[in-house]
């Protein structure tokens, strides 16, 4: 059920010079702080003019961005404010299809004709089932069964095709074609082939984690996928081509008890970033998925003992900076290889942070947070160096093990390779280890 009226107000905000707005939930009054209010999923629209946000309740809210566009007073497209009751609470959405990284930027700059229904917005529930919704009529596409536990995340590939990923607490993966009629299944690390149907989509299952599945994102070149188990501490590598494991990524030497809660790929696909914390301090691992080396690690520790997860991390669309949510401040920004933050916002135990994402053209990061509201934080933009783009471009294209016999300069090689992150450096909030 879609309706346009409007369930949120909009209010600046001026505690955090940071802070643009705040979009807070109305809601009833003995509702306020209840479980079921949570913020658990935020989306930007593959082409940054649509933001959705699940507020609690299961109901999804989906408005025009930016909020104050002229093109909302354009009869001419639909871009009111749109509600979608899910009927259980939503824990993972997702915009798609999205377009090919090559075509992203002319489908930006040209963008669909709005209203002609081509846009999908995928919600995930706490009952297991995933519903496909057309933004612009609010019709309900269909929905997929399977999952047997809270669907957690949902990804679009960005190859411009209507194929879903999604991730649940049943331990497993789910790869759905919305456009094919026949299903297969994929047991432990082996495929089995059989002719059930599941409201006539295709799918395809990844199981082998041991438990709940927090996270899951995908390479820009749709080769691969990388999940986290928040309680196996597995972080495995799957093969988008032939829906095959690949590998498990160690966790590293951690000594205590810890949970991996966040994964993000960088724009290229050449770095894994994977978020887990402890009673005592959380960190943030970058790996080569290529060769499985850790690069490096962020790591912050504090006193108040089982206080301050981190809760999502994603990379910048340019790839300079990681953005981080925890329990003690809403957003943290990081650039890679730098001592301290770029930006981090004040400290806040009120503004629990639960997930985070850019806006496609950057310059913008939206937070959800345990209360159900929506905050929008001004992120530093930085020009990207010749090095930086060149790079980017080639490794999107080029595997590790392909540049590593390459003759060049052991300097360069290292740059290409992201193996020149500075062996140490420490300060009061930021430790690292290699």
């Amino acid at each position: 059920m879609c309706s346009t009226e409007s369930n949120a107000d909009l209010r600046p905000t001026p505690s955090d010079p940071a802070l643009v707005l705040e979009l807070k939930t109305r809601r009833p009054p003995a509702l306020e702080g209840r479980a079921g209010c949570e913020t658990w999923s935020v989306d930007f629209s593959p082409d940054g003019a649509w933001f959705a946000w699940s507020m609690g309740h299961g109901i999804v809210w989906v408005v025009a961005w930016p909020l104050d566009s002229e093109d909302s007073q354009n009869g001419e497209t639909d871009r009111g404010d749109k509600s979608f009751s899910c009927g259980h609470p939503v824990w993972g959405l997702a915009f798609g299809p999205r377009p090919h990284k090559s075509a992203a930027a002319a489908w930006q700059a040209k963008a669909p004709p709005k209203g002609n229904g081509s846009l999908l917005l995928a919600t995930g529930l706490e009952n297991g089932v995933i519903k496909i919704w057309s933004v612009f009529t609010g019709d309900v596409v269909f929905d997929l069964h399977g999952h047997e536990g809270v669907v957690r995340d949902l990804v679009f590939p960005q190859n411009g095709t209507l194929t879903l990923i999604s991730t649940s607490r049943d331990k497993t993966l789910r790869i759905w074609d919305l456009a094919q009629k026949s299903v297969c299944f994929k047991e432990g690390f082996r495929l089995l082939s059989c002719e059930n149907r599941i409201l006539g989509k295709k799918v395809q299952v990844l199981s082998g984690h041991k438990d709940w599945i927090s996270c899951c994102s995908v390479s820009s070149d749709c080769s691969m996928i990388a999940s986290v188990g928040r309680f196996d501490r597995m972080v495995c590598l799957w093969s988008l081509r032939s829906y095959t494991f690949i590998r498990n990524l160690a966790g590293g030497i951690h000594k205590t008890l810890y949970l991996l809660s966040s994964c993000a790929f960088s724009p290229d696909g050449a770095v894994l970033a994977t978020a887990a914390f402890s009673g005592s301090s959380w960190w943030v691992d970058l790996w080569d998925p290529y060769t499985a080396e850790k690069l490096a690690t962020l790591a912050d520790f504090f006193d108040d003992y089982g206080q301050n997860q981190i809760s999502a991390i994603q990379f910048s669309p340019n790839g300079l900076h990681l953005a981080m949510v925890t329990d003690d401040r809403a957003l943290r920004i990081w650039e890679p290889g730098q001592r301290g933050m770029v930006m981090q916002t004040k400290a806040d135990r009120d503004a629990n942070g639960l997930c985070c994402k850019y806006h496609p053209k950057g310059g913008v990061v939206a937070t959800g947070t345990r209360d159900g509201h929506v905050r929008f934080w001004k992120a530093p933009r930085t020009v990207p160096s010749l090095c930086h783009l060149c790079r980017s471009v080639l490794r999107h294209a080029v595997s590790t093990h392909q540049m590593e016999p390459l003759p060049l300069p052991k300097r360069i090689l290292q740059y290409l390779t992201y193996r020149n992150i500075p062996e140490t450096s420490s300060s009061d909030e930021d430790d690292w280890e290699h």
